[in-house]
């Protein structure tokens, strides 16, 4: 299988993600927990392209701490988003479910911004 094609699909699939992300935040109100969890998603599909694109194993977890361990077998530097992804993790299992989990203007913000970080690092060292 082509890693890059793969790697392509994902990445396409997070922007989706993004961009879902940010358009929901121009509602009144704003879905913050939705918002939340496309930001994770986004992060969660950018990780895995990576991994795709270097031809690593893809593994079935929301967890982005998992994920950013697995990239560091490809490039050490990833650990700087450790932070991001360890506030983005919750956002893909816990806003899912009718289950009180508040989610502030603010985390959600956080969260487009740690998103695109893990976006911009991902795309800036993915080298096809």
């Amino acid at each position: 299988m082509n890693n890059k094609l793969v790697s392509q699909e994902w990445f396409a699939f997070a922007e989706a993600d993004l961009q879902s992300a940010l358009f929901l935040l121009k509602m009144h109100p704003a879905p913050f927990e939705i918002i939340c969890y496309h930001c994770q998603q986004s992060a969660e599909k950018y990780l895995k392209g990576f991994i795709a694109l270097n031809g690593g194993e893809l593994l079935k977890t929301h967890d982005l701490l998992i994920l950013n361990h697995q990239c560091r077998l490809y490039i050490t530097r990833v650990s700087s988003l450790e932070d991001d992804c360890i506030s983005l993790t919750d956002y893909g299992v816990q806003v899912r479910y009718p289950f009180h989990f508040e989610v502030t203007e603010e985390d959600t913000r956080q969260a487009i911004e740690s998103a695109k970080r893990i976006k911009n690092f991902v795309l800036e060292n993915a080298e096809y």
